[in-house]
């Protein structure tokens, strides 16, 4: 009797649900309208007049109240149109733009944060050792170390002494601090060009890798303009720029003052710009500004900063989303002083930039 033969089957058409279809351009819509509910459902009514997103079975509506029922959507009194996003719509925008960034590489083995060095760590491999004074009690092997008092001294041994103990050695794990500094000046949406979308995309997608594959990784995200401000991660998605100069030395001391808080040895930090520093606050809380040129002033205080970090063993790492020579003098300048380094990047090409150095950096021990 012949058995059955099976082939490859490769599925054709789309065969999500119109709720589906619909949520996946929600999200980007909400993304670029910063959170706002009405504007972004303004828009889909738009496209879907256009070009016919949903049929007589299922509409727009229907669509509305399926956010709701499903907890996408919360309603809020305060907020335009009465509805909100909800938290699990957030986590769902930053599920997808790690999906969209780093998707290709999440099934890698890469990442997994192990080194071919002993220390403390998570996972007790086969390597054992004489104790030494500092070492962890967790790490002593007691059930080894009761042998070799009974080889010693004859079955009869209870006691230990020092010469009998035995210590287990565990794979060391690196454990990193980042910072990642979002640039929300006015030049992000100038020039016909929309740079604090995809800039606001990886810093979710970063931070939603930190937070499923590496928890013991600390990841603080702060926005610059004026001033520098934290972030939380359930905000990303909503950030917007504002009419702000380039104070990058504000976004530069709030990383430091971050990092100080932090224990761990790699500690490092992520800098998305599209510019040079153009502003300074003084000390009365008035502001200094220069737009035009490098002005060696404000330029001053940046590089003595890059220099501090330097000297605290903090890597600096700018992804310049510009190529005009003079911000290029800027980056160069600044990195030789941080001994950091820099990428310039487009705005397709930032995520990976992002991704592969924070793996490079997470491999190894800057102090």
């Amino acid at each position: 009797m012949k058995g059955f033969r099976f082939t490859q089957h490769f599925p054709t058409g789309d065969h999500r649900t119109p709720v589906e279809k619909l949520l996946e351009l929600f999200k980007e819509l909400l993304v670029y309208t910063s959170g706002d509910v009405a504007e972004a459902l303004s828009w889909m009514t738009e496209l879907d007049r256009e070009h016919k997103l949903t049929d007589e079975g299922y509409g727009m509506a229907d669509f509305i109240r399926d956010l709701e029922e499903k907890g996408f959507l919360e309603r809020r009194a305060d907020a335009p149109g009465g509805f909100s996003p909800s938290a699990k719509m957030d986590r769902l925008i930053r599920q997808s733009s790690l999906e969209q960034i780093f998707g290709k590489l999440k099934k890698s083995p890469r990442g997994q944060h192990r080194t071919n060095f002993t220390g403390l760590g998570d996972e007790a491999n086969a390597d054992m050792r004489d104790y030494r004074y500092g070492d962890a009690p967790e790490q002593i092997d007691f059930g080894e170390s009761m042998r070799n008092a009974q080889v010693r001294r004859g079955l009869d041994a209870h006691d230990l002494e020092p010469r009998d103990l035995v210590v287990r050695e565990r794979d060391y794990k690196a454990q990193t601090s980042t910072v990642l500094m979002i640039d929300v000046s006015h030049s992000m949406i100038l020039y016909g060009e929309d740079r604090i979308t995809p800039a606001k995309k990886v810093a979710m997608a970063l931070a939603e890798l930190i937070t499923t594959r590496y928890p013991k990784d600390t990841l603080d995200i702060l926005a610059f303009g004026n001033e520098a401000w934290p972030i939380a991660i359930k905000d990303l998605p909503y950030l917007q720029v504002g009419p702000f100069h380039t104070n990058t030395v504000a976004g530069l001391e709030l990383a430091i003052d971050m990092l100080r808080r932090r224990k761990n040895p790699n500690r490092q930090i992520f800098m998305i710009t599209d510019g040079k520093p153009t502003c300074l606050k003084e000390r009365d809380g008035s502001y200094y500004k220069n737009s035009f040129g490098l002005d060696r002033r404000i330029l001053n205080r940046t590089l003595n900063l890059a220099g501090q970090c330097r000297r605290m063993g903090i890597p600096v790492t700018t992804f310049m989303i510009a190529q005009d020579p003079w911000l290029r003098e800027f980056v160069e300048e600044f990195t030789e002083v941080n001994r950091g380094k820099a990428f310039y990047t487009s705005l397709q090409g930032l995520g990976e930039y992002l991704f592969e150095d924070y793996e490079r950096n997470r491999r190894r021990r800057t102090r």
